[in-house]
């Protein structure tokens, strides 16, 4: 099943992977139909519409003028318009914002640059293999045109021996775009294409699922990821243990852990962190702590680091809990960061514990990680909050 295809993909001039006639505009965005000129017997010349819009950046309300007018966009005609106005930059401005927003211009002028050079392989003695057309997949989805992309896999078919990877490029465009709707759709392409989902294409859609708040439907994939044989990795198992612990599913989230050392997806630090950080909102010390021994234990890729006791600190109540935990640091050689201090200062100044605040400024200063602009910003709002306004100003101010 194809996607929609906007109508410049359509269009007699945009060719894909042909190369454009002599005199033949590469970029076009409307249908001739569209043109406000297509009933005349006579279309204007480029010079002729660029003059009409010289005189539209005239008035006030560009855009709006443009819009109404509706001339059929062409490189040419872009260029014409833009050496007219050298030295009116702001109406040149305005024009070219409204160019690159208008129906996909912009788009279509990537992607043609891209096939272009696609086919420029065979001049300098290089194959169009697949993984050649794998790579211009790649880069047309890193610029967000899916759609076109999925266009180009399905016409090219025939020509190219696609395998699960060049699907692969296609679900993760929808799912970086956001477009869960053409993401689940064109995973449906693949459950019943003759391609078999590997790891890359269960961890792709899992996160998109978690991403969208669809916890439940992204843990029946994965079981049924585990159920075909397809061994998860640690990143897709840290992506469903912290999209259950966001939705508050904590004792399931702490299931899949456990399944995880008994399947021998060996747990890291990202997912002992993700496990502590939502066990410290709800206060589970005792499991928190747990945790924390088991990772000191193993070491490694497991060891905490300085986000592992930023989760701590967050959660303290005290001071005194605070040194506590920077002991731990100091035991397991974690080193401070500047965030860590920022984190500290927060917690001090809002527990108005002046000589700590003190100690946490000149600290920062001595390692040469601080004080930096979010240090300011702490002082200023906590001093702020604390009624201390005309302290709060010194810091505004330096």
């Amino acid at each position: 099943m194809q996607p929609r295809i906007r109508p410049f993909l359509y269009s007699p001039k945009f060719h894909i992977f042909s190369k454009p006639k002599q005199n033949e505009s590469l970029i076009l965005i409307q249908h001739k139909s569209a043109s406000r000129f297509h009933n005349h017997e006579s279309i204007p010349s480029t010079d002729e519409l660029s003059l009409q819009i010289q005189n539209l950046l005239k008035i006030n309300e560009i855009e709006q003028a443009l819009t109404r007018f509706r001339p059929t966009l062409s490189e040419d005609l872009v260029l014409n318009v833009l050496r007219r106005h050298r030295s009116d930059w702001k109406s040149a401005y305005i024009f070219f914002n409204w160019v690159s927003n208008a129906s996909g211009y912009e788009a279509a002028q990537k992607i043609e640059e891209a096939t272009e050079f696609f086919h420029k392989r065979k001049e300098f003695g290089l194959d169009l293999d697949l993984v050649a057309f794998q790579t211009l997949l790649l880069s047309l989805c890193r610029y967000k045109h899916v759609e076109a992309v999925e266009f180009l896999f399905h016409s090219k078919k025939k020509e190219f021996q696609h395998n699960i990877k060049t699907m692969n490029i296609i679900l993760n465009g929808w799912c970086v775009l956001g477009s869960l709707r053409e993401a689940k759709r064109f995973w449906n392409d693949i459950i019943t294409s003759k391609y078999k989902p590997d790891r890359f294409t269960y961890g792709i859609f899992i996160n998109s699922l978690t991403k969208a708040g669809k916890i439940s439907t992204a843990v029946k994939l994965f079981q049924a990821m585990w159920a075909k044989g397809c061994t998860p990795d640690v990143a897709i198992c840290n992506c469903i243990i912290d999209g259950l612990c966001f939705k508050k599913r904590i004792p399931e989230a702490l299931e899949i852990f456990k399944e995880m050392n008994e399947k021998d997806c060996f747990p890291d630090a990202a997912t002992y962190n993700c496990l502590i950080k939502h066990l410290c909102k709800i206060r589970r010390m005792e499991k928190v702590n747990e945790l924390l021994d088991e990772m000191t234990r193993k070491g490694g890729d497991c060891s905490p680091n300085a986000r592992t006791y930023g989760y701590l600190l967050n959660s303290a109540k005290t001071s005194d809990e605070v040194m506590e935990i920077l002991n731990r640091m100091e035991t397991n050689d974690c080193k401070m960061m500047g965030d860590t201090y920022n984190l500290m200062l927060r917690l001090f100044i809002g527990w108005g514990d002046e000589k700590r605040v003190e100690w946490s400024w000149a600290e920062m200063e001595r390692n040469g990680l601080g004080p930096d602009q979010r240090s300011y910003t702490v002082m200023v709002h906590g001093l702020y909050e604390k009624g201390r306004l005309e302290e709060a100003m010194l810091f505004s101010i330096c």
